[in-house]
């Protein structure tokens, strides 16, 4: 005998948790929002997020920066980089934070691209990102430029706002650890625990510093 359909519908997500929301906030040393900090949400049990992160992404370089400052991708995702500026510009890439102390040597990448010529397209490269974790972009040629791209395993990954906050939507309820990086906070500060459930949920991180302005 056969059993039903939603007999069986049921047994393939019994190993799948309900969902629920979480707001995380981050300030800095200060208690001030900050903008631009990747927040990371490590859920214990299995759930579908609500989109999976980005496997292709364009950043840009323009008035000798990139744009966006910071991308948050997938494993394996393939980032494709233009050049707007009438000069040359480099694209290095190469691990972010103290894990460059720790990088061998050799890792990373580095494109070349040159200035864009009137009335044509800018020149691009592409390059793919197969390790997670945080990477710093860089130009050889003008010093200030900093980019970086963070590369995640976790589709529970968002960028916080001006606010400084990033609503995570669609977290498998039960236990999760929460992780915050950011581009001027070199030693990772501690992860925090938390419990999702229906009733959407708040947490607060605080780095140790004030992340200096980015140039406009």
């Amino acid at each position: 005998m056969k059993k039903p359909i939603l007999t069986l519908a049921l047994a393939a997500l019994s190993g799948w948790a309900a969902a629920g929301n979480l707001q995380v906030l981050v300030v800095d040393k200060e208690g001030k929002p900050v903008a631009d900090a990747v927040v990371v949400v490590l859920p214990s049990n299995k759930g579908e997020p609500k989109a999976p992160l980005p496997l292709q992404v364009t950043i840009d370089q323009e008035k000798m920066r990139f744009v966006p400052a910071v991308s948050v991708v997938g494993v394996g995702a393939r980032a494709k980089f233009v050049n707007n500026d009438p000069w040359e510009h480099h694209v290095r890439g190469s691990a972010a934070g103290f894990a460059q102390f720790n990088a061998a040597a050799g890792s990373g990448f580095e494109l070349r691209l040159d200035g864009k010529a009137d009335g044509k397209p800018g020149k691009s490269a592409e390059a793919v990102f197969e390790k997670a974790g945080a990477v710093l972009l860089g130009c050889h040629i003008h010093g200030s430029m900093r980019g970086h791209v963070y590369v995640s395993e976790s589709p529970w990954t968002l960028l916080t706002g001006a606010d400084g906050i990033a609503n995570v939507e669609q977290i498998p309820d039960g236990g999760a650890q929460i992780k915050v990086w950011h581009a001027d906070q070199l030693l990772d500060i501690a992860p925090q625990q938390t419990t999702v459930s229906a009733t959407p949920g708040k947490a607060t991180m605080q780095l140790t510093v004030v992340p200096r302005r980015r140039r406009i």
